[in-house]
């Protein structure tokens, strides 16, 4: 029994010892994520990587052909611009003015509604029996719409000539166009 435990204590000390190493990073979600292999891990956040050492886990290395590292490092590489800005980044600029576009043109649809409705039914009345003062309310009222529209149209402008600057700025950073849209 003796020799039992002896030959137990020595393999012991000889097992080799396995680890792995394990990281970490947090999406731009909050989600935390985690993967045994750094290459799965998304350019924009690898300068943000936690790394742990796993001793009790066997860690299998198996070398990827040289043809393929470079394939996936191309394939990385395109997700960014020459900046290292990525697709959500690019996407979280555009959108506001998208939305603003998008926000300015109902408005300004409406509002050239409504102006063109109070124009119309000023025409057809043509002032005809109605008072000096209603007269100016009228002209104040379609005055005041005609301004309206005008506001909405000046905010389309401004958002169109923003997403025409991040288009141009895109090219010059080499980002794929499809990330504005």
């Amino acid at each position: 029994m003796r020799d039992f435990y002896i030959l137990l204590i020595l393999l012991a000390f000889f097992m080799p010892a396995y680890s792995a190493t394990i990281y970490k990073w947090v999406d731009k979600e909050g989600a935390v994520n985690f993967t045994d292999d750094l290459s799965k891990v998304p350019p924009a956040y690898r300068n943000r990587v936690e790394t742990e050492e796993r001793k009790d886990v066997k860690e299998e290395v198996t070398p990827p052909p040289p043809q393929a590292a470079t394939r996936r490092n191309e394939q990385e590489e395109m997700k960014t611009d020459i900046y290292g800005q990525d697709e959500s980044w690019w996407r979280d600029k555009v959108r506001p003015w998208r939305e603003k576009l998008r926000e300015a043109t109902e408005k300004y649809e409406e509002a050239k509604r409504n102006y063109e409705k109070k124009s119309e039914e000023l025409a057809q009345t043509n002032f005809a029996g109605r008072s000096r003062s209603q007269s100016k309310w009228d002209v104040m009222e379609l005055n005041r719409l005609r301004e309206e529209k005008d506001k909405y149209q000046a905010q389309i402008s401004e958002a169109k000539a923003m997403l025409e600057k991040f288009s141009k700025e895109a090219q010059e950073s080499k980002a794929d166009p499809a990330w504005l849209e």
